[in-house]
């Protein structure tokens, strides 16, 4: 019988083990023979095996080589195809472009609370890649993820995601369905790329979108003239059909994209906006 790995703090590991929840997420995902897998984060292989028992192989990104070496003891090569590196480092476009006839990933995966945010704003940067997503994170994460304008909740995050995916709150997961039990309740969710329609309706400039919004929700206390009262061009208020003396959470979406879009044609060329 194998060792079993123990969770480490600084990697952030806490391990699902809740059958009923892992079939939940199963049922979500609802994997098909042919599709292409991604896990992330597998850490003992609760969740693999769950999907193994549906389809005969999955991808899986792990940072811990103790979990790689526990997990390909337990997994056969050809049921788990395993990558030994940093999530952060791993160029989902190009691996999805390694397979033409197969190019849309399916993702999934628990992922650890302080990666929540860097992973989402790195898979918008790419949906064209992926098919979906199903993650569990802490539920006030997916609160934010889904949040509506004028909450307390919505946040650059919220804007960034829902202008590329639909998200769909699925199910709340307690901490005993972890070990070790987390401080926090977690939810998992599921995130799909927009229809072509709703791609029109929210295409910007992205990198034009996330700099107004790192200005703006940096301070976002203070009202739109003076967070934004830095940005590199003239401030238009009336022209922009914006009330200077709203705060951020006000904006809705639409209303983000159509001052970027505004913003586009007088944006500096040498303005880094990344």
């Amino acid at each position: 019988m194998q060792h079993l790995p123990h969770p480490r703090k600084r990697f952030g590991q806490n391990f699902l083990q809740d059958p009923s929840v892992l079939e939940g997420i199963v049922h979500a995902i609802r994997p098909q023979t042919g599709e292409r897998i991604i896990e992330i984060g597998p850490g003992r292989g609760a969740l693999t095996r769950e999907l193994l028992s549906c389809i005969p192989s999955i991808e899986a990104i792990e940072l811990d080589r103790d979990l790689c070496a526990y997990l390909k003891q337990v997994f056969k090569p050809e049921q788990l195809i395993l990558y030994s590196q940093d999530v952060l480092n791993f160029d989902f476009a190009a691996h999805a472009a390694k397979v033409p006839e197969t190019p849309l990933l399916r993702l999934v995966g628990n992922l650890p609370y302080n990666l929540s945010s860097v992973l989402m704003l790195k898979w918008v940067q790419t949906p064209e890649c992926i098919k979906d997503i199903h993650i569990m994170l802490q539920k006030e994460v997916i609160e934010r993820l889904g949040a509506q304008p004028s909450t307390s909740a919505y946040s650059r995050l919220s804007i960034a995601v829902q202008t590329i995916f639909e998200v769909e709150p699925l199910f709340e997961v307690p901490p005993t369905a972890f070990f070790p039990a987390p401080k926090v309740d977690s939810m998992v969710a599921r995130l799909t790329p927009h229809r072509p329609s709703e791609i029109l309706r929210f295409q910007c400039n992205r990198s034009i979108l996330e700099f107004v919004l790192q200005m703006a929700f940096g301070q976002r206390r203070k009202m739109l003239s003076n967070s934004l009262k830095t940005l590199p061009v003239p401030l238009e208020w009336s022209a922009w059909g914006i009330d200077p003396q709203r705060r951020p959470e006000s904006m809705s979406l639409d209303e983000w994209v159509g001052l970027v879009r505004q913003l586009e044609p007088v944006w500096p060329s040498t303005q880094d906006a990344a």
